[in-house]
């Protein structure tokens, strides 16, 4: 079957695919191929992983390659600068400068660190709410089985007729 790429096998095998494993609840753990779509293998250990990965890898791509089917290439995630421009008024440019020469560190280690410490902040805020959420509903929860309790204990007792 002709092949759609044209590239020789040889190619597809030398490029690097980003895997995934994660472990399975039932034991062992399940590697699959994000950009390799049915790409996927089982290991019972942790040291069985890179033999397997290979295995998988390999066989998918000589079998898609042999099938002449597409085969797509690996993505990486986006690389970053780690650099941006920042327009802010002056005013407040002042201030950051003056503060990080009070902490007595560069106007850029001052600002990495307001926004580290706000995203962390900002992380925490969530899971505090998704905390409060949780005990909220575990009181609610509660006091339901509160009620039922009470009900249930002032029913009358069928011989005396008395409540209990």
């Amino acid at each position: 079957m002709a092949k759609k790429t044209g590239k020789p096998l040889s190619e597809y095998l030398a490029l690097q695919y980003t895997f995934k494993v994660v472990a399975d609840p039932g034991g062992g753990y399940v590697i699959f191929f994000p950009d390799l779509p049915g790409c996927m293998t089982q290991v019972e250990t942790l040291d069985q992983i890179p033999t397997m990965v290979e295995e998988a890898r390999t066989l998918w791509l000589e079998t898609v390659y042999d099938k002449g089917e597409e085969i797509p290439l690996p993505t990486y995630p986006k690389a970053y600068s780690g650099k941006f421009n920042l327009r802010l008024p002056r005013l407040l440019h002042r201030q950051l400068a003056e503060s990080a020469e009070r902490e007595g560190v560069s106007l850029n280690q001052y600002v990495v660190s307001l926004l580290s410490r706000r995203d962390a902040e900002r992380s925490i805020e969530a899971r505090l709410e998704a905390l409060e959420a949780k005990v909220a509903d575990l009181a609610e929860d509660l006091a339901a089985r509160r009620r039922v309790k009470a009900v249930g204990e002032q029913r009358p007792d069928c011989a005396t007729g008395e409540t209990r």
